[in-house]
């Protein structure tokens, strides 16, 4: 062959790599589309080239950008739940099949999140009412990276017993009953990864811009400059001696019949890649999936940053609202789950960091628009950080969507802490009740409270319902209460409920210093457990 040929050819090759039509994997067979709103379509395909998507009687063009990306804009259509063809129309054509029309959720966070149908509780019996072809499922894979991502490996699928065994628990539940509910179609995206940290799930240079996390930055900055391979070889060195010993307490404690506790090890990582570094999740996981039409999210996440309670009550907002800017759709719904009762139950009342990272997501509530707290303070495990009975989660989450959204009449909001007078040795406590009325249970007493005088010196305290949202509160050895709290500590003994079974929002009167606040002098340690 000719040189001038040869050359031509050569030319060639890279167009001709680029000449077909590829979308990406949030966009594919089984896919639910978003009811009642618009639903952008995109994928790239060769520069310049036009693009028609065709559906349910709409045709939309657009031209590939310079980097070949386009995207349409498919007018609202209503619920659908007789499976359609998506046409779509380039370089090359593509038929995405088999879509429906429905409610679409985001479920994210860590591994509560994360944790699958066939590790809850009763999975046995609930695999076998998962064979929902109207309830679509996908899983985002976990993926740290700072180089922002366009797309994942990964599919919708129909929801059946193999699919619904390792999706997200939470996620499948609380699809299913909107289902039932809503008698329309449901798609649910997984996007979680276990142990991430809030600040992973936002953009890196949006942390960098705020005064706010300068410590943060400074930290990981370090972090960056210092880790090397040597490095994670003596971590793991390290770990392995770690283990050992876990191991070894583990066994004692089982051969002296004790309650243990204490988690194993973890192994170590590479945090440049992990699911903690600033930036990485947003980049790795949530990128590729922004801008897909959804309802909404809901988020089982906080375990990480509970060391750093009170930075959280400023960074979980901004992740929400970043996540709202970045689907530039407005103000969508977001609903999370306070973080379960976990670690032995305290033997004395005091400090928590655990209890300070729940009043953080409590006050989140205050801070944006069209968001809610599922509270689970008594369905957690004091020895696993991973209860199992997540039906119960997903249903306190849903009761939010389907009371402020979908125009159900039912109690959704926990009673919150409104109020507390001080009158000799009695504090009385007023609470936000939304229309219910509280009761205890198991016995009369309302359990978890505890009280404190000028000293700060904390005492359990009693409790005795005098109304529909009051509460009595005294102890034989605080004689001036000035303080009142409940359900204060990482794994409380409390009985209070709504009459609807929505437990109480564990609260404090007090605005004494946090101690995860990094300008707080350090305390004492923890209260010994019992």
């Amino acid at each position: 062959m000719k040189p001038v040929a040869l050359s031509l050819l050569a030319a060639l090759l890279p167009l001709a790599a680029h000449a077909e039509l590829k979308l990406p994997a949030i966009i594919g067979d089984n896919m639910v589309l978003q009811q009642k709103q618009t639903n952008p379509i995109w994928g790239w395909d060769t520069p310049g080239t036009q693009v028609t998507v065709k559906f349910a009687g709409q045709s939309k063009s657009a031209q590939a950008d310079a980097k070949g990306r386009w995207t349409v804009k498919l007018d609202p259509v209503s619920a659908n739940d007789k499976p359609a063809v998506l046409s779509i129309s380039g370089t090359t054509s593509k038929q995405v099949k088999n879509v429906l029309v429905g409610e679409v959720w985001l479920c994210s966070g860590q591994s509560n999140m994360g944790f699958t149908t066939n590790q809850a509780r009763d999975a046995d019996v609930e695999l076998l009412a998962c064979n929902i072809p109207q309830i679509r499922l996908v899983k985002v894979p976990n993926l740290g990276v700072q180089e922002p991502q366009d797309d994942f490996k990964g599919e919708w699928k129909e929801c059946t017993p193999t699919s619904a065994a390792t999706f997200s628990a939470v996620g499948f539940f609380y699809g299913r009953l909107l289902h039932e509910m809503l008698g329309v179609p449901v798609g649910l995206i997984d996007n979680s990864w276990g142990g991430s940290s809030c600040e992973a799930w936002v953009r890196r240079d949006l942390l960098e811009k705020d005064a706010r996390f300068k410590n943060l930055i400074a930290q990981w900055k370090n972090t960056e400059a210092s880790f090397t391979p040597e490095v994670l070889a003596k971590e793991q060195a390290a770990h392995k001696v770690k283990l050992e010993a876990w191991n070894k307490a583990a066994a004692e404690a089982r051969k002296a019949k004790k309650f243990f506790t204490e988690p194993a090890p973890r192994a170590p990582q590479n945090p440049l890649t992990g699911q903690h570094r600033p930036g990485n999740l947003y980049s790795g996981c949530l990128h590729p999936v922004i801008g897909y039409g959804i309802k909404g999210a809901i988020w089982y996440q906080g375990e990480s940053n509970a060391s750093r309670a009170f930075e959280h009550g400023y960074l979980f907002p901004l992740m929400i609202q970043h996540w709202r800017d970045e689907w530039k759709s407005g103000d969508f719904p977001f609903y999370w789950v306070q973080l379960a009762d976990f670690r032995a139950e305290q033997a004395q009342p005091g400090e928590s960091d655990w209890a300070e990272l729940r009043e953080s997501q409590t006050k989140t509530q205050n801070s944006i628009k069209n968001g809610g707290q599922a509270v689970i303070i008594d369905l957690g495990e004091g020895k696993d950080i991973h209860p199992k009975n997540k039906r119960d989660v997903a249903e306190r989450l849903a009761r939010w969507a389907l009371a402020k959204d979908y125009g159900f009449k039912l109690p959704y909001r926990s009673p919150e802490f409104k109020a507390a007078a001080f009158a000799g040795n009695k504090a009385t406590v007023t609470l936000d009740t939304f229309g219910s009325s509280i009761q205890a249970f198991d016995v009369a007493e309302a359990r978890g409270f505890a009280v404190c005088g000028e000293d700060k010196k904390w005492a359990w305290a009693e409790g005795k319902i005098v109304g529909p949202d009051k509460v009595e509160v005294s102890s034989k050895t605080v004689a001036n209460p000035i303080a009142v709290r409940y359900a204060w500590s990482d794994n409380p003994v409390c009985n209070l409920y709504s009459k609807e079974w929505l437990p109480v929002t564990p609260f404090r009167s007090d605005t004494f210093p946090m101690i995860t606040d990094p300008k707080t002098p350090k305390l004492a340690a923890k209260p010994a457990a019992k």
